[in-house]
Formats: structure tokens, C-alpha cells, sequence
């Protein structure tokens, strides 16, 4: 026999047990529950309820469509609640091509971004099926689940859309492709940190400027970053070994730093960084913040001072790729559930081989390399990529007697 799907939705305010009602009164009926969403906004309540019956009408022990409809409509209105009814004919829910997860962000996000993001979501022919906020403050989160798209040809649209409307807008599968990541690997100069380490160091050598114009010319990748590392560290030579407490003590986490290391060890994520910068101020990092893995360059010291020198091999573009590699091996994690956070040219093999790579407040090249780019100043945004919201954070902080967040 034909099955049908029928879909019932109340609105208006929210109290108690409006959902067990809803349930109670279908219960008398031979119907089966096919899909329920309920979403409340200050106080309003939109629940919705799909069900499936066999046959034109759902008869039997709790009569006809008609007395279903009734007894419905009798419980909103008991509830102060407006109902609406829709029937259907397909046998069963359509499954739809290129179910996807749209992240956009703003600081703040404006209507006019919401507008021309899900018009272009609307002009490839795709559908939102559901909206949810994921935070408010500091940053605006919005998540849309949507499907009948492409992900590459919506990812490109979209990001022509973000760059016009100053938001950010990531595109991801749906599903457990989206929450088995399991390994994060983080950069830590003007990532992690706040700051470049060489030029903390390069300052109290008098050489700042310098090291400075080198280090964004390899930013910008028009230097190779293991020459341009040799070219700073040799401005170095001469420092005494005590500078490395006195940077130590200079060296400011990036907003929402602890937080997010915090969230996802609590999620039982290993969480790694690498760096072009040097062992002996990331193992302070390590120790703070109890990352599991990490890999750095390390300077030379002979009798207490800095040669110029960095000892092995560089930790640069291919070795930071090599390192992802090395912490999903050790943690038996695959590549696809690893996450690669950076925000130079030398980031870029190890954002490519991971199976989700993040820019970070980064340069151009790098931008347009990544899955995802996040451009507002807050590190634990980037728990909104994995569908984690604000609210779940601060309700697990409290829970452990933490502060909700590092800000």
C-alpha cells in the first residue's frame, strides 16, 4: 500500500511538556515518526513533526486523518499554541546529492551576508534544510545544513561571497567524516602565539627590522623558509642563553588558545604543534598547555651564548608535513581525521595532506589553499568548524569548576 507523510508544526510560546503532549496524542494514532526538529528563539517554540502512515488516511484504533487533525488541534490550542498540517505523497524522504555543513562567521554578521551567502546557496540549486546558531558573542557562528550540492563548485561560489561580505564561510561533509577528527596540528608563531619568536629574540639583538622584512618575505613564500631561517638565526649569534627566560616570559597566547586545547583534550583529540621557531621556548608550550606531540627547530648554544646555528634537520614547509605524518602514525589516527591550523607558505604541505587544513588569520596564498579560513582573532573559533558550540564549551568548563573562557 502507498505510504504517506504527513507534517505537523506548532509555534508560538515555549513551556514545559509541549513536546510529550504532541507524543501523547500520536500515540492513539497508527503512525510512525519519521523526522522531528524544534528550535527556540526567545522564548518561541517552532517544533516540528513528520510522520508516515499507510493508506489514504491513518485509520484504526485512533480513527481517521480528520480525528487526528482534531485531537491535534485541540492540544495546541489548549497549549496556547498555533498548529499547521501538511500531507505528502512520497513513500519515503528524498535523499538528497551533497549533504553539507556551511559555517559562516562574523564579527559582527550582518543581514546582508546571511542574504547573499544563501542566495548563492539557493542559486546552485541547493537547499538549506536547517539553521542553528552555534555562538553569539564574541564571535556570531551560524551553521546551515544543506543539501543537493556540489561541495567544491558551493565551496568556490561561497568564498567568493565571504571575501565580499568580510565573513568567513567554511564547507564541510556531513556526517562521520566531519566529527572523526581526532588529531589537531597547530603552527605556533602568529597561530598559537601572538607573535613571531624570532623576532622577540631578534629585538633584544638589535637586529628586529631586519629579521622582520626576512620573515615575511618567506611568509609570503617568496623566500624558502629554510634559507631564510639560517639568514635570521645568524643575526642572532652573540645572545647570552638566559634570553630564552626572558622571551619566555614575553610570549602572549592567542586569544582563545587554552580553550580550545582545553575542549579538545576534554574530547579525548591529541593535539600537536609545529614550528619553524625553536625547541626551547615550544617545550614551555608543551608543558602548559599538555600538548601530546610537537616538533621545532633548536638553536645551537656553546658556553652559555647563541652561535647563529641551528642544530639538525629544519623543521620548514616539508617537515611540518612530515611531523602531521609522524603524530597520526604515533596516535594511530588516519590523515583524513587530522586537522592542519596554520598561517604561512611554510604551512601549506602539512594544511594540504591533512584531512581537513584551517587558515588562520593568514596570508593570501594560504587563504585560498585551505578547506577553511578563519579570519576573527579568537583561536577556539575553530571549534565551530567541528560543530562544537559555544554553549556545550561553557556547560563543560562549568561542569569541571573552570572559567568559560581564557579571554
Amino acid at each position: 500500500m502507498n505510504q504517506r507523510t504527513l507534517l505537523i508544526t506548532l509555534t508560538g510560546p515555549d513551556r514545559p511538556g509541549v513536546t510529550s503532549r504532541l507524543f501523547a496524542v500520536l500515540a492513539g494514532f497508527p503512525v510512525a515518526v519519521a523526522d522531528v526538529e524544534q528550535v527556540v528563539i526567545r522564548g518561541r517554540l517552532t517544533l516540528g513533526v513528520l510522520v508516515a502512515y499507510t493508506g489514504d488516511t491513518p485509520t484504526g484504533t485512533g480513527g481517521t486523518l480528520g480525528a487526528l487533525w482534531t485531537a491535534v488541534e485541540r492540544t495546541a490550542e489548549d497549549l496556547g499554541l498555533e498548529v499547521e498540517l501538511s500531507t505528502g505523497s512520497d513513500t519515503k524522504e528524498k535523499r538528497r546529492r551533497g549533504r553539507l555543513h556551511v559555517t559562516v562567521l562574523g564579527a559582527p554578521l550582518h543581514p546582508a551576508a546571511m542574504a547573499g551567502i544563501s542566495g548563492r546557496i539557493a542559486a546552485s540549486g541547493a537547499n538549506i534544510d536547517r539553521i542553528e546558531r552555534l555562538s553569539s558573542y564574541p564571535v556570531t557562528c551560524i551553521e546551515l545544513a544543506v543539501s543537493g550540492a556540489d561541495p567544491d563548485a558551493l565551496r568556490a561560489e561561497l568564498a567568493v561571497e565571504a571575501h565580499a561580505q568580510q565573513v568567513d564561510v567554511a564547507v564541510q561533509r556531513t556526517g562521520l567524516y566531519r566529527r572523526a577528527k581526532r588529531l589537531i596540528v597547530m603552527d605556533v608563531d602568529s597561530t598559537l602565539i601572538q607573535a613571531e619568536v624570532i623576532e622577540l629574540l631578534a629585538a633584544h639583538a638589535g637586529c628586529l627590522d631586519e629579521v622582520a622584512r626576512v620573515t615575511e618575505e618567506a611568509m609570503r613564500g617568496e623566500l624558502d623558509f629554510a634559507e631564510s631561517l639560517r639568514r635570521r638565526v645568524a643575526l642572532l649569534e652573540g645572545l647570552p642563553e638566559e634570553i630564552f627566560e626572558k622571551v619566555r616570559k614575553e610570549i602572549v597566547l592567542t586569544p582563545g588558545a587554552r580553550t580550545l586545547v582545553r575542549t579538545l583534550k576534554r574530547l579525548d583529540y591529541r593535539f600537536a604543534i609545529v614550528s619553524g621557531g625553536f625547541t626551547q621556548l615550544t617545550d614551555g608550550l608543551v608543558r602548559d598547555l599538555g600538548i601530546d606531540y610537537s616538533a621545532a627547530n633548536t638553536l645551537e648554544v656553546v658556553d652559555g651564548v647563541l652561535t647563529g646555528r641551528v642544530i639538525g634537520e629544519i623543521v620548514d614547509r616539508a617537515g611540518k608535513a612530515r611531523a602531521l605524518e609522524r603524530f597520526a602514525r604515533e596516535a594511530g589516527i588516519p590523515l583524513s581525521q587530522t586537522v592542519a591550523i596554520g598561517d604561512g607558505a611554510n604551512d601549506l604541505d602539512m594544511i594540504a595532506a591533512a584531512g581537513l587544513g584551517i587558515a588562520f588569520n593568514a596570508k593570501p596564498v594560504v587563504r585560498q589553499a585551505a578547506d577553511a579560513a578563519v579570519s576573527v582573532p579568537y583561536l577556539d573559533s575553530i571549534l565551530y568548524l567541528l560543530g562544537i558550540s559555544r554553549a556545550e564549551v561553557e556547560a563543560a568548563d562549568a561542569e569541571d569548576g573552570l572559567p568559560a573562557t581564557d579571554r
